[in-house]
């Protein structure tokens, strides 16, 4: 009886770990902003520090930008900006608990990255 007990705890365990479904992947905000890739890079790590993120990844050569917020449930945020015809296209992503942000949440980050570059 004991094993029976057992074995119907575990099989309901498994079966409920299997039906939860992967977070869905996230949606990135776009938008262009004035500057080079290296100077939008620069501006994006000095707001994100000022906010208080860490930036554990920075490469210019690739155009992108990684840093984490260490308060709970933990942030990471994600930028990647590379050559437009007036400027530089932004696309950013970001992850709270390990789960994406929606992107109307990024767009007032954007929007101070875009006044900043302007002056």
């Amino acid at each position: 009886m004991r094993r029976r007990l057992l074995g119907g705890a575990l099989m309901l365990l498994l079966t409920g770990c299997a039906s939860m479904a992967p977070p869905a992947p996230a949606e990135p905000v776009t938008g262009n902003v004035p500057g080079s890739v290296v100077d939008v890079l620069d501006e994006a790590m000095i707001l994100l520090m000022e906010r208080g993120y860490v930036v554990r990844h920075a490469d210019a050569d690739l155009g992108r930008v990684e840093a984490v917020l260490g308060r709970w449930p933990g942030y990471r945020l994600r930028l990647e900006a590379s050559p437009a015809e007036r400027g530089s296209r932004v696309e950013m992503t970001a992850l709270r608990g390990g789960r994406p942000l929606p992107p109307w949440l990024l767009e007032p980050w954007l929007a101070t990255l875009r006044t900043r570059l302007e002056n």
